[in-house]
């Protein structure tokens, strides 16, 4: 049996370089453990006092690591990003994430709307399985580092509760997540050290929406949902439950179409939108109950007796009056006992949208680094040895796993694009 010699070690270590990987969420973790397998010291920076506190607020409601459906399907999620996502999410696709975390002790299994689950639910157990495999190759977390930028000899700036420090790695991974949910250590201030023709303006994604509606319809009925309804507009619908808030609504269905929503805003606002309180039944099925109804019986009653909550009651009423539409709109006048005219009224009721909800309140964010401002390894062209994963490059996709998926597949992509640089000698 061959001893490792002493000049068998110094080799090794003349080769093992030091990594930066900036940012401690699934992405920046992902390219860490890539690099630290190959025997390279890695060092991870982020300015919050814990690691993936995102990772673990969106595993709060079960962590929905990907989805089962086929990948030919898979990457069509990820709409105008497809061609650029869909190499790294071969190399690393849903089942290989699934066997990631049978890996740490963490088995999955599939929902009945095919989205994939740790049997734990929670983000906590696989984390913690997580940072143990790290620390045992040797990765090292800088926490409350916030990352500054450059100097003038290209060495990273951090501020630190202890003042400024700075570090000259061989090699950086830059993986800073988007700009929503600042309060868990996503906040954007990262686009001001790149390049600015780099970077893809940062906007919500998966996001809710402002309403024209008075504030006084959603302080009464802020938290009430309406149940599986369907939505749409700008070309796009969707079914399920929507929930009012302060000052607009949001849910499931809402993030589903909100990519199309924010585009149509963009070029003109306020947009309208229709809402169907009653999905399953026709507008002749509705019309034929409301006639069933008493002559003499109420508008509100005969709504009432329809199971239609009371702020799809509000909106059907105003939506009568026409009292909510935004100026220069109007709404097809419906005779307020006409049975056809409500039952229309029922199955498209108009909503105006003035915007979308604050960027820090959306889930995910769209814009980042531009495709054109890295290579196919996912390097920074006006920064060599700068590689960027996750979240901070410019591809959106909705909510049921594959948010988490391409954060994995860049983040591993990143890393084994630091591999093959310093390989290649730089």
């Amino acid at each position: 049996m061959a001893l490792f010699g002493e000049e068998d070690y110094t080799a090794s270590m003349m080769n093992r370089k030091t990594i930066a990987v900036i940012g401690a969420g699934p992405a920046g973790l992902a390219a860490a453990e890539r690099i630290s397998a190959a025997g390279h010291d890695v060092v991870v920076y982020d300015h919050m006092p814990s690691p993936a506190r995102k990772f673990l607020m969106a595993g709060r409601s079960g962590l929905n690591l990907t989805h089962a459906e086929d990948l030919s399907l898979f990457r069509t999620r990820y709409g105008a990003a497809e061609a650029w996502l869909t190499p790294f999410i071969e190399r690393f696709p849903p089942q290989a994430l699934r066997d990631w975390a049978d890996g740490l002790g963490q088995s999955c299994f599939t929902g009945s709307s095919g989205r994939v689950f740790p049997h734990a639910m929670k983000a906590s157990p696989l984390l913690r399985a997580w940072l143990g495999r790290l620390a045992a190759q040797n990765v090292r977390l800088a926490l409350r580092h916030r990352w500054t930028g450059w100097d003038a000899q290209g060495r990273l700036l951090f501020s630190t509760p202890e003042g400024m420090a700075s570090a000259c790695p061989d090699a950086v991974v830059l993986a800073l997540g988007g700009a929503s949910w600042s309060r868990l250590g996503s906040d954007g201030g990262w686009v001001e050290y790149l390049p600015p023709d780099s970077v893809a303006p940062l906007q919500p994604a998966n996001c809710g929406f402002q309403t024209c509606c008075p504030a006084a319809f959603h302080e009464r009925f802020h938290g009430e949902v309406l149940h599986s309804v369907v939505i749409s507009g700008a070309g796009v619908q969707a079914r399920g439950d929507v929930t009012i808030t302060q000052r607009g609504i949001e849910g499931a269905p809402v993030y589903r179409v909100s990519a199309a929503w924010r585009d149509a805003l963009a070029e003109r606002a306020p947009l309208d939108i229709r809402i169907d309180f009653r999905p399953g039944l026709t507008r002749d099925a509705l019309t034929q109950r409301l006639d069933k109804f008493r002559a003499r019986e109420s508008q509100a009653n005969r709504l009432r007796r329809l199971g239609l909550s009371a702020p799809a009651r509000w909106l059907l009423r105003e939506a009568l009056e026409n009292r909510v539409q935004p100026a220069g709109s109007c709404v097809e006048n419906q005779t307020e006992g006409a049975a056809d005219g409500l039952a229309a009224l029922i199955k498209s009721c108009p909503l105006w949208l003035s915007g979308t909800d604050a960027l820090d309140r959306a889930i995910s964010t769209s814009g980042g680094v531009r495709r054109d401002a890295v290579n196919q390894a996912v390097m920074l062209k006006a920064r060599p040895g700068v590689f960027v994963a996750g979240e901070m490059l410019d591809w959106e996709a909705p909510t049921g796993g594959y948010l988490l998926q391409a954060c994995f597949a860049t983040g591993r992509a990143a890393g084994d694009g630091v591999l093959s640089w310093l390989e290649a000698g730089p």
